[in-house]
């Protein structure tokens, strides 16, 4: 008797939890449909009767736009015109650039750095334009430079409309939200080969490509800052008799200056790391130097035309952040800027020196791809106990990707959705387990669904390495400042190097397969998680650590019991910033032998295929956001209001 007594609150207080009353409706709406779907379509693979080929239109489509590119109006009148708008435009300013040549563009950059970010900024752009002409990278980085200057104002100048329009407006808003996280979630080789269809290989398409990828950021923090205008100041304004328009000139636009002065740092990263990628479409630069060097595993050319980039990002990033801070240097500043860079660029003109000097360069390739040899010589096999990085990536291969892809290929395709909807459900809202659904069920729609789920296994393995490694960094970087100082500027190079320099040594060491890939992945998301969760960890209540410490915890239980639980919304962050990057080196892997997805988007614009190419595109941006939805809870459940 005294037992169910016990029982019965327990039990009442379980049925009271919000997870448990969600668990359980979603168990009782599958006992009903599962059986149907079971007895109509079986359990095994996504059934046939369920897909829809797209192969037809979209061949169809293709052909048309090739037999009509030079003859239709649309094209000529229109497509045309923009491209030769864009081609005109980069012309323009690479031959500012180098009328300017090295000495007005290296101190143009710094004043301009000086008087936004302050003398480190200076001496950062500075001493990063150097390199890059001593690295022998002069004329590439001019070449980028213009490229990223067009593509940058357009991408800003789109998605600060997009952004004011959904900002004013909460139809607009609900409207663009789906297609700007298609947008981002859309890897680039598969918006690479529409625009390569209709505007031909060359720097236009790449300029398009670009701003398509890196447009979002601006729109999405445009309306951001728009929609989070204090109401108390707005009403302040309606009550002077302000009309619409001055209301937003005097108040919204200026209350949101951080929110759009961060919307233009992140378009610009966002550009840059388009820089290699657009190389495969014709964009010359830096971008196709890295890539002419991947398709001959040459880490040391690829490291030389990559460093350029990282310097151009964290020029960008520290000019950028000044004026985010308040340094945006006063009207008569740009002046002063312009004159005393005018001045330099002539003097060196006079000096008969406008590319850098070949006297001043260092070579870089060929001690670089001697240390590569030398670490593939000892490295990849035969070292003992331990074996090799060859046998490395056989273990990771055979023992991990092989049985999780197994795994997942062989799930009942009605479980795999009904485990996406209790794990969306659970972290989010109803909207939130629908549009997961939604989203993996259109990749069976689309016949993808076998080789999603070997992309799935590939992203799963990888962010599973990942948070391990990047939890365990972070944890000691939030215990000391001394490994946080010692980790940022290793960080910031990590976070800027192109997607593509990471795959040409992890070829080098594990061969071609998907381990590589896994490996470049890592690398490329491990920054990230650790400054998120570092950053989480710091920002826990001092309070909460001290009564911790007042009770005896040790600096283990500290962690597990109270910065842990504390820093909840900043952990689960940090997931979803993994699975979204690693997702994405996974898909460029596909040029290495990652298969699944990302070889169909490779193959697809290698052999301008658009229904390959396209529909395996979106196959990965319902993956994508599949898996944001299902690693990103909602506001109102993080806060435990909903």
């Amino acid at each position: 008797m005294s037992s169910t007594t016990m029982t019965a609150p327990a039990r009442a207080a379980v049925l009271r939890h919000r997870a448990v009353r969600k668990l359980l409706l979603l168990a009782a709406v599958a006992a009903v449909l599962v059986p149907l779907a079971d007895a109509r379509w079986g359990s095994g693979s996504w059934p046939h009767a369920l897909t829809v080929s797209l192969d037809g239109p979209l061949k169809s489509t293709s052909t048309w736009i090739i037999d009509n590119r030079d003859s239709h109006w649309l094209f000529l009148y229109f497509f045309g015109h923009i491209s030769g708008a864009i081609i005109t435009a980069i012309h323009a300013v690479y031959v500012v650039l180098l009328a300017l040549g090295w000495a007005g563009v290296t101190a143009g950059a710094a004043l301009l750095a000086w008087r936004a970010a302050g003398v480190r900024a200076a001496v950062t752009a500075l001493l990063s334009f150097a390199v890059c002409g001593a690295l022998g990278m002069w004329v590439p980085t001019m070449r980028t430079l213009a490229l990223m200057i067009v593509a940058v104002a357009a991408s800003v100048a789109v998605g600060a409309l997009l952004g004011l329009a959904a900002g004013l407006s909460d139809r607009v808003f609900r409207g663009l939200r789906p297609v700007l996280d298609t947008m981002q979630a859309l890897p680039a080789f598969a918006y690479l080969l529409p625009v390569v269809l209709v505007f031909g290989i060359g720097v236009a398409p790449a300029v398009l490509a670009t701003v398509v990828y890196a447009a979002p950021p601006m729109a999405r923090l445009t309306a951001l800052g728009l929609r989070g205008t204090d109401p108390g100041v707005l009403e302040a304004v309606d009550s002077l008799g302000a009309t619409a328009r001055q209301r937003l000139l005097t108040a919204r636009l200026p209350l949101a200056r951080r929110e759009l002065l961060l919307g233009v740092n992140q378009t610009i990263m966002m550009a840059l790391s388009m820089a290699v990628i657009a190389s495969v479409i014709g964009a010359d630069g830096l971008g196709d130097r890295v890539y002419q060097a991947l398709s001959t595993v040459d880490v040391g050319s690829a490291l030389a035309a990559g460093i350029p980039i990282v310097l151009l990002a964290i020029v960008f990033d520290r000019t950028t952040a000044g004026t985010r801070q308040g340094r945006t240097p006063p009207r008569s500043a740009w002046a002063v800027l312009a004159a005393a860079t005018a001045v330099v660029a002539v003097a060196g003109r006079l000096l008969g020196s406008q590319s850098w000097p070949d006297g001043w360069t260092v070579a870089i390739a060929a001690p670089v791809n001697t240390a590569k040899d030398w670490m593939v010589d000892h490295l990849y096999s035969g070292l003992p106990g331990i074996g090799g990085t060859a046998d490395w990536a056989a273990h990771y291969t055979g023992w991990v990707l092989d049985p999780l892809r197994s795994g997942l290929q062989g799930l009942p395709w009605w479980a795999a959705l009904l485990i996406v909807a209790a794990l969306a459900w659970l972290i989010g809202t109803w909207r939130t387990a629908l549009t997961a659904v939604l989203s993996l069920a259109l990749i069976g729609v689309l016949g993808r669904w076998d080789a999603s789920m070997d992309t799935l296994s590939q992203v799963l393995a990888a962010v599973a390495v990942t948070l391990v490694l990047g939890f365990a960094v972070a944890v000691a970087a939030a215990r000391s400042p001394r490994v946080e100082r010692l980790l940022r500027p290793v960080l910031d190079v990590c976070q800027t190097m192109p997607q593509f320099v990471y795959l040409i040594p992890v070829v080098a060491l594990f061969g071609v397969g998907r381990a590589p890939g896994a490996a470049a992945a890592i690398v490329y998301a491990l920054p990230a998680v650790v400054r998120i969760v570092s950053q989480g960890l710091r920002q826990v209540n001092p309070g909460a650590l001290e009564s911790a410490r007042s009770l005896g915890a040790t600096g283990g239980q500290q962690l597990r019991q109270v910065q842990f639980p504390l820093a909840r919304p900043e952990l689960l962050l940090a997931v979803n910033q993994a699975v979204v990057l690693v997702l994405s080196v996974v898909i460029i892997a596909g040029l290495v032998g990652g298969g699944a997805l990302g070889y169909d988007v490779v193959f697809g614009l290698a052999q301008g295929d658009l229904a390959t190419g396209l529909v395996a595109g979106v196959a990965i941006a319902c993956l994508g956001l599949m898996l944001d939805r299902v690693t990103q809870p909602t506001k109102g459940v993080r806060d435990g209001n909903a």
